[in-house]
């Protein structure tokens, strides 16, 4: 059967996937050293907040392959796909599943974090909106998450070997160049995106960057203004 090359990606899932990676490394890195990095941690999960609220609204306006409506299966697409059945673009139906994990567990990590308090060195910029016994169990719950978040990369990174290596399907390939070689079997390229939804998904992440950095949370009260002392 003849070959043609499709455009899968767009740019903006593409800069999305690789800015995510390194954001995640850098704050696992900076959470792990601790010390005077917990506020570049602080900071790196902000921004990742920003990224994942681009990536869910893209999700709904951007390109063909990028949008939920498009990936997210239902039971009868993972079946066809455990029988071999499956014949599609972007995302396998198991591979979808994986996304939607990732980005579930990262929102957690990023929520769980904004609030959270150890009374030592970092308090989420949220953290004034729960008690303490609240931001006390998320903050325990954000550091055991990052194994939960580690365990799903690894599963990517080995599903993404597993094509490469068994099914001589290079997965990386189109992340970085949004193409891919397909069957020429009626498969277009991906259609819609564009520049005002992209300005609408950005618009989504600054908001959100606002908030998640504590643009709500009202300001403490100015201290109580020191006695004068008498004068004898």
């Amino acid at each position: 059967m003849n070959k043609k090359l499709i455009r899968v990606w767009d740019l903006p899932t593409r800069l999305f996937h690789w800015l995510l990676l390194a954001l995640v490394v850098a704050a696992f890195v900076t959470g792990m050293i601790g010390g005077n990095f917990i506020v570049w941690h602080g900071w790196l999960g902000i921004a990742i907040s920003g990224l994942l609220a681009f990536r869910l609204t893209w999700g709904l306006v951007g390109s063909t392959y990028a949008r939920f409506a498009h990936f997210v299966p239902g039971p009868q697409r993972i079946l066809a796909y455990l029988r071999g059945h499956w014949r599609g673009v972007g995302h396998n139906p198991l591979g979808a599943l994986s996304v939607l994990a990732l980005l579930g567990v990262l929102a957690f990590q990023v929520g769980s974090g904004l609030v959270a308090n150890d009374d030592i060195a970092f308090s989420g910029p949220l953290a004034p909106l729960v008690s303490e016994e609240v931001g006390a169990w998320l903050t325990g719950l954000h550091r055991q998450n990052i194994w939960v978040i580690l365990a799903l990369v690894g599963l990517h990174v080995g599903a993404i070997v597993f094509y490469v290596r068994a099914k001589k399907d290079n997965l990386v390939k189109p992340m970085i160049t949004g193409m891919k070689e397909v069957a020429d079997g009626g498969v277009k390229s991906a259609e819609g995106g564009g520049v005002i939804p992209f300005v609408i998904a950005l618009a989504v992440a600054a908001a959100v960057v606002w908030v998640t950095a504590g643009g709500l949370v009202p300001p403490p009260p100015p201290p109580a203004p020191a006695e004068a002392a008498p004068a004898w």
